[in-house]
């Protein structure tokens, strides 16, 4: 599992892996997670399906992951960044970086 979080300027700020992570793949997907909840304001998820619906030309989002598992850090009703999951299924990823982002705006 990897997990990172990023400002709303979209920079890395902290990027967590866990013990023997399954992929490399995950350091470059929680981070590109991040920074496109950051970026686009809301979930990866809905930009995912977008991406696989009628907006493919969302794909050319430069740096951003249009997958499931990045959410928008809130503070003060004001986004204040992203946190991005990679670990499992899309699911898990998406309900550890929501659970994340509850505790973070605490």
């Amino acid at each position: 599992m990897s997990v990172t979080k990023a400002t709303a300027e979209r920079w890395p700020i902290l990027i967590e892996h866990m013990d023997n992570a399954a992929d490399v793949s995950e350091g470059d997907l929680a981070p590109g997670e991040a920074r496109t909840a950051a970026l686009f304001r809301r979930e990866s998820g809905p930009l995912e399906n977008a991406a696989n619906g009628n907006r493919p030309t969302i794909v050319t989002a430069q740096g951003c992951v249009l997958m499931r598992g990045g959410v928008p850090l809130i503070a003060g009703g004001e986004i204040v960044g992203g946190i991005g999951v990679a670990a499992d299924t899309p699911d898990y990823d998406e309900q550890i970086a929501r659970a994340g982002a509850e505790v973070l705006a605490k």
